[in-house]
């Protein structure tokens, strides 16, 4: 889907789309060497919890700048995604998508998302596996119902 409007943020894609925030599909890019970054997907309700983090992954969580989400993924911020990566990045797929049918990814364009299954996102960006490491998700009531498309 390309939109007339901005998708970047997790709110504007919601809105654009008209589903739930939580159904955002919201790609973090992070540092794991000088070099190397690896890719989280979770939902757009969720937030890294760098406890959990650092004992999945065993180093801090540090985000990269957005000078280095270009360079290491061709996309710039507002439309990362875990598909189409300048550099064979790992991803990674957090468990707090796991309660909806489909999610929606940005496409590589902050003016862009796709509905996709989780299987098909964990085909797509060839995830290397699931992982908990977020907090925060499915704590609001707009979560209850949020596989249903917002009524306008």
């Amino acid at each position: 889907m390309e939109f007339e409007t901005s998708s970047a943020t997790v709110d504007q894609a919601a809105e654009t789309i008209g589903v739930s925030p939580a159904r955002i599909a919201k790609t973090l890019s992070f540092r794991s060497s000088e070099e190397n970054a690896i890719l989280i997907v979770a939902a757009g309700d969720a937030k890294i919890d760098n406890k959990k983090f650092r004992q999945f992954f065993g180093y801090k969580a540090r985000m990269l700048s957005p000078d280095e989400v270009l360079k290491q993924t061709g996309h710039s911020i507002g439309g990362v995604c875990p598909f189409g990566l300048s550099n064979n990045l790992e991803v990674y797929l957090d468990v707090s998508m796991q309660r909806f049918d489909t999610v929606f990814p940005a496409c590589g364009s902050t003016n862009s998302a796709i509905e996709l299954s989780l299987e098909e996102l964990y085909q797509y960006s060839f995830a290397k596996e699931w992982v908990d490491v977020c907090k925060g998700w499915g704590e609001d009531k707009e979560t209850v119902d949020a596989n249903q498309k917002i009524e306008a």
